[in-house]
């Protein structure tokens, strides 16, 4: 435990404190970086001044989150953020929650409210991260490269995780959460759609252990229009649809929904007539605060038939499509590929 400390003490040391070390149940370590909380307006155009919903955890307000800083590898049935290792993929997303939660209270898979809070932070401070969205590169500054951990038909593949430039961070500094940008896809849990339905488990609610992320849990919440929360299939709710050949946020009007995957810029959705988008969606990241404005091209990939769940990011070949905003909701819980990973989240309870 001796190294352990000397390791923590020299991580915070050497980040001004923007780094730490915690430690599971197992007194194994993972690298970690605090995300403080934030006021809506801090981060959304024309936002209140309501703590970001990614903050509020039972009805509590959290001072801080903790992110792990790399995508996570996995030891003994647990989840570690680690620098310089393979992330863990070919995993689905029952599994990924699982190795989280097997760290201990307070440790859980990502709540995606905490992934729309980061990334509305890059984009507000300015910082979009690049990442390994083309085959071992970043597809526009093709000079940023991470070091290959894989290989996809004799090309890079995944890399090790954190092993490229700044610029693949958060916030541009060393001190960043790397890979957010490709490498793999991450699954996040609390949110999801269902037959189109958008459904959250509010908001990071997902961190305590009784809360169940299941397809049957009855945590799932839907959301009117007007931002309320109510059961899922209430009148009314907000949805997902293919209107005029555009991914549309509508209340639940289907038009031309088929079984299949429709891809859509994040910045190109559109709104059904007479609706007016709650805080709560553009909190989420579910509907843009700017629409048509610049979100790094990041996309949307739906499928609206049955449960999907979210995995973020994009990953090594997504190309410009990948980011922060990057969100395909057309996987079933059960999907596995080498292209999906995960990472665990911490919050004192």
């Amino acid at each position: 435990m001796a190294n352990f400390d000397e390791i923590k003490f020299t991580i915070e040391s050497l980040s001004g404190g923007k780094n730490t070390v915690l430690f599971d149940d197992m007194e194994m370590p993972s690298i970690m970086v605090p995300i403080n909380k934030f006021k809506c307006s801090d981060v959304i155009a024309g936002g209140s001044d309501n703590i970001h919903p990614a903050f509020s955890v039972g009805g509590v307000e959290k001072d801080v989150i903790y992110a792990s800083k790399f995508q996570n590898v996995v030891v003994n049935n647990r989840a570690y953020s680690l620098a310089g290792k393979d992330p863990k993929a070919n995993i689905n997303f029952d599994t990924a929650l699982t190795y989280c939660r097997n760290k201990g209270k307070g440790w859980c898979l990502t709540p995606y409210a905490l992934w729309a809070a980061i990334a509305l932070w890059c984009r507000k401070n300015g910082t979009m991260p690049r990442g390994n969205n083309n085959y071992g590169q970043d597809h526009s500054y093709t000079l940023e490269k991470g070091t290959p951990s894989s290989l996809d038909n004799g090309r890079v593949g995944r890399c090790l995780t954190g092993s490229g430039p700044n610029t693949w961070s958060h916030n541009w500094m060393p001190d960043g959460i790397f890979d957010l940008n490709g490498n793999v896809s991450e699954w996040c849990a609390g949110m999801r759609i269902y037959d189109g339905e958008i459904q959250i488990i509010p908001y990071s609610n997902i961190f305590d252990p009784e809360v169940s992320n299941s397809a049957t849990s009855t945590a799932w919440k839907a959301i009117k229009a007007d931002g309320t929360l109510v059961e899922p299939g209430t009148n009314g709710t907000l949805h997902y649809d293919w209107i005029s050949s555009k991914l549309t946020l509508s209340d639940g009007e289907k038009v031309d929904w088929e079984n299949t995957s429709r891809y859509s810029g994040y910045a190109s959705m559109t709104l059904a007539s007479g609706l007016e988008v709650p805080e709560i969606v553009k909190s989420l990241i579910l509907y843009p605060d700017e629409p048509g404005g610049d979100y790094g091209g990041d996309s949307r990939y739906v499928n609206p038939v049955s449960e999907r769940l979210p995995g973020c990011g994009g990953y090594w070949n997504s190309g410009a499509s990948a980011g922060v905003f990057c969100v395909f909701l057309h996987n079933l819980r059960s999907y596995s590929t080498g292209n999906i990973g995960f990472r665990s989240a911490f919050v004192d309870l």
